[in-house]
């Protein structure tokens, strides 16, 4: 498993390559072992494989569907576990300007910083030593920005004060709940079945084309193929850190974009 993730986070072409020749050796085996059954005298055999075929075929699709619509959650949970924490530290950096004051200030200041660190832990690649370096710094953040909200809460215990605590608190949440849905791992046991299925259900087609001397390796190589374009899209839309279809940290700029514009206070109209 480690090796395949291996080969699949320096380049999914690799791994989606080795699945399709896997498929593809696993239909020659079964159809050589089923021409020569055949040449043996298979008799009503061939027949009743196709009943064996089919079941194996639908269960395949039924497997492929479930992980589909894993994968698909998964990443719909990353991209709104992104969204929330970039609009939890926007909201706190609002009410940490609005607060004023110098704590109001330092806060805010450190939450700019905590923004640019969020998204780097998004962006860094899988098994970086980067990740356990944002990651340290985060904590190291978090301590200092809520060491503020707590001297400010004993300064002024107002409602104000309460908001902006439950603000800040709040964008550490979330920052868990992210962190939580990049590091989940895709289930090593359905993994294997998935491919596993893969393998036998090419390989009994193999069989029954052998028992019937078809030969139809074009169409297997194209059935192959459908099946690992769909397998390599499942395991990048399940996989956080791997391939294209990942996360966008586009999010985080947006926010940042409103830090840069400041907050202007506007004079009391007489």
């Amino acid at each position: 498993m480690q090796l395949l993730a291996d080969i699949a986070a320096w380049s999914l072409l690799a791994f989606g390559l080795i699945l399709f020749v896997s498929q593809a050796a696993a239909y020659e085996c079964g159809y050589r072992l089923g021409r020569g059954r055949r040449q043996h005298g298979a008799g009503p055999e061939a027949d009743g494989v196709g009943l064996f075929v089919g079941g194996l075929l639908g269960l395949l699709a039924f497997v492929l569907a479930l992980t589909l619509s894993y994968g698909s959650a998964r990443f719909g949970e990353r991209r709104q576990g992104t969204l929330a924490e970039a609009n939890a530290i926007g909201t706190a950096w609002l009410r940490a300007e609005a607060v004023g004051q110098s704590r109001g200030q330092a806060i805010a200041s450190m939450l700019e910083e905590y923004a640019k660190l969020r998204k780097a832990y998004l962006e860094a690649p899988r098994n970086s030593p980067l990740l356990y370096d944002i990651d340290q710094q985060s904590s190291i953040l978090q301590t200092k920005i809520w060491g503020q909200v707590a001297g400010l809460v004993r300064d002024r215990s107002d409602a104000v004060a309460a908001s902006l605590m439950s603000a800040v608190n709040e964008t550490f949440d979330m920052s868990t709940a992210e962190r939580f849905a990049l590091e989940s791992r895709f289930p090593p046991q359905l993994f294997w079945l998935l491919i596993g299925m893969a393998v036998i259900a090419m390989a009994t087609v193999g069989y029954q084309t052998g028992l019937k001397e078809y030969k139809l390796r074009a169409l297997a190589a194209l059935l192959a193929a459908v099946w690992t374009a769909v397998i390599v899209v499942i395991l990048d839309m399940s996989a956080p850190r791997l391939g294209a279809i990942r996360t966008n940290a586009a999010v985080y700029d947006w926010t940042m974009q409103g830090f840069k514009a400041g907050l202007s206070v506007p004079p009391v109209s007489p």
